[in-house]
């Protein structure tokens, strides 16, 4: 077996700073969960596949372009009948981000079993989902499901990133999607609002290392639970890890969490220490942090090098999506 495999929604992406009703232009890029991981992936040198049902359309061409760009291999399905899905990113004041959606009827959220075609997750080492493919649409999460059924015929672990959207779905019904895939998965990766959520008990104020081991008691034996500005912490078969995020000035928070996860991914796949697997995990999520878009390629050296004084690095936790 070698390589991940995922699946999942990929939109066009127009990002400004500032709220849209105040500029006069946006600049023009692509950019989803699954797709971000690939890329991630891509570029620690594990073969990543990504399937993307996209319009027929100029976006949908874009999508593909981008992700077969930086190295992902690409499953394209084309949907004549329905649109490449866009997205909207405003860079607000006091450091908010908000991320808006178009996606209703679109190609992403009509994935179905038949668009992963046989064999892929039967030769993949590892199958990465997210919950935002949980929440787009009946037959996007019978794929899913589908999936997980063909890895576990395969012996191929599944790792999930629970990616709860709010805009997509309720707390309640996300609840029971995530826990069920959570079952599955050999690691979950989750926020420490997300771990509530899953665990039942959103207005529970409980520490970050209780999150972390009874998320990985619901799963099998390993969660991440990532806290943003505040680092993150992993449980691993019972032991737990904690790791400080790494400092940074901070350009545009969105796409964090998925390098965060691809290069956790990249690393325990090598065989590294749950330390250094944790270790990579922030130093990629920071990374991701100081550059414009969802997956540019940041410059290693912004991490620990520049004067962060004064800088609020809390301002990455504040994405409304």
């Amino acid at each position: 077996m070698t390589g991940v495999l995922t699946f999942g929604e990929t939109m066009l992406l127009l990002a400004g700073r500032g709220a849209v009703t105040d500029l006069d232009a946006m600049g023009v890029d692509t950019g989803g969960a699954e797709s971000n991981v690939a890329i991630g992936l891509a570029r620690a040198g594990v073969d990543a596949t990504w399937i993307g049902r996209v319009g027929a359309d100029p976006a949908g061409d874009r999508v593909l372009a981008d992700v077969a760009a930086e190295g992902v291999e690409v499953v394209p399905v084309r949907d004549p009948e329905r649109p490449t899905g866009i997205m909207m990113k405003e860079r607000l004041d006091g450091g908010r981000t908000r991320v808006t959606y178009h996606r209703r009827g679109s190609a992403g959220a009509a994935l179905t079993p038949a668009d992963v075609p046989s064999g892929l997750v039967e030769r993949a080492a590892l199958l990465h989902l997210s919950g935002i493919t949980l929440a787009l649409s009946d037959t996007a999460r019978e794929t899913v499901h589908a999936a997980i059924v063909r890895a576990a015929d395969a012996g191929v672990p599944v790792s999930f990133d629970v990616n709860h959207r709010p805009k997509l779905v309720d707390d309640d019904t996300g609840r029971s999607y995530y826990r069920a895939v959570a079952a599955h998965a050999a690691v979950v990766f989750a926020g420490d609002d997300e771990a509530r959520l899953v665990l039942g008990r959103p207005e529970r104020d409980d520490d970050e290392e209780t999150l972390a081991h009874e998320l990985a008691a619901l799963a099998n034996g390993r969660a991440v639970v990532k806290l943003g500005s505040r680092g993150a912490v992993a449980s691993i078969d019972g032991v737990l890890y904690r790791r400080h995020a790494s400092p940074v000035a901070v350009i545009d928070p969105v796409g964090a969490g998925d390098a965060f996860v691809a290069a956790w991914l990249a690393a325990d796949l090598a065989g590294a220490s749950p330390t250094a697997t944790l270790d990579r995990a922030a130093d990629a999520g920071a990374l991701a942090c100081t550059v414009d878009g969802d997956w540019r390629r940041p410059d290693p050296a912004a991490l620990g090098l520049v004067d962060v004084t004064g800088i609020d690095h809390a301002v990455h936790d504040r994405v409304d999506r």
